[in-house]
């Protein structure tokens, strides 16, 4: 039970972010709570922290035992409210979320927000990346992620079907030589996301039908070039709705652009590439019910959200 104690009393002083908040909220002196942290630090023989009276900041040791630790904590609580647990108890607890920055801003920030609404002893966190974090080692409890995810140990769920469309404005088309091939778009302007200054932008894509002489069975690359990039996916679609060149975006970000005629779909015969979102989180004996709820919500909520892709 020590250990346990130690677990949430490090997570309660990680949450405060100082020794002189911590001291305020659990009712104890300053160096009470110094000589504390000190004492499990010895015992675990790392630094966990690197502190002053005003701030404290968690050393690599430190985010690695409040992540695990976290995640014990919870099982436990979890288990222990399972043991009585009736169909129509209310949710309660953390809910940890990493997303993409495009579609955790347009899609699960608002679905976090209105499951927290509806479950008001839940609380929300959402951390939104350029690149999946994993989930153990940053405490986090889902992860959205385009792709199943190779680890065995994590569950996935598909919440949305997606894939990579080749797109371009009205005006574009208008004054552009026809694409028919990948190969095509060599000659065209292409709008890319640049990640740095060395890379070629390699676009992918697929027969979305039998094979012809214009469409061979097989995946083809193509390296694309522009004189328009960014490093944000939003700047690339207004950049293509402004009729500046072709761009390959997910469908969750230009369906509602098809729909209104705003972007046109190109390049028939050929698709890009499947990036479906997964919900993702960590193989457990006992999954929190709060966990369960918020994937089964962004599962039912998102295909209101976003059209169906069409098949080809």
């Amino acid at each position: 039970m020590a250990h346990l104690d130690d677990l949430a009393f490090f997570q309660h002083l990680a949450r405060a972010g100082s020794l002189t908040a911590t001291a305020r909220e659990l009712g104890l002196s300053l160096s009470a709570v110094s000589k504390r942290l000190k004492q499990l630090e010895a015992r675990l023989g790392v630094e966990l922290a690197a502190r002053t009276t005003r701030r404290l900041t968690l050393t690599a040791e430190g985010e690695r035992y409040l992540a695990r630790g976290t995640l014990i904590l919870d099982e436990l609580d979890e288990l222990e409210n399972s043991l009585g647990e009736e169909a129509d108890q209310a949710l309660s607890g953390r809910l940890r979320v990493n997303a993409t920055f495009g579609f955790g801003r347009r899609h699960i920030a608002p679905l976090l927000s209105r499951f927290c609404a509806e479950h008001p002893e839940v609380e929300g966190w959402l951390e939104l990346t350029n690149f999946p974090l994993n989930l153990s080692d940053h405490g986090f409890d889902i992860g959205i992620r385009i792709g199943e995810p190779p680890e065995s140990r994590l569950v996935a769920r598909r919440i949305l079907a997606n894939r990579r469309v080749l797109c371009a404005s009205p005006a574009y088309i208008a004054q552009a030589l026809p694409i028919h091939t990948p190969a095509d778009l060599q000659q065209h302007e292409c709008l890319v996301i640049r990640e740095n200054d060395s890379d070629f932008p390699l676009w992918r894509f697929e027969p979305s039908e039998q094979p012809t002489k214009l469409v061979s069975g097989k995946v083809q690359s193509v390296k694309v070039s522009g004189r328009l990039a960014s490093n944000d996916g939003e700047v690339i679609t207004r950049l293509a709705l402004d009729g500046h060149g072709v761009m390959l975006r997910s469908w969750w970000d230009v369906n509602e652009h098809l729909a209104s005629g705003a972007l046109v779909e190109l390049l028939p015969g050929w698709q890009g590439v499947r990036s479906d979102f997964y919900a993702v989180f960590e193989q457990r004996r006992h999954v929190p019910a709060r966990l369960r709820a918020f994937i089964d919500y962004v599962q039912c909520e998102i295909a209101r959200r976003v059209s169906a892709m069409p098949e080809r």
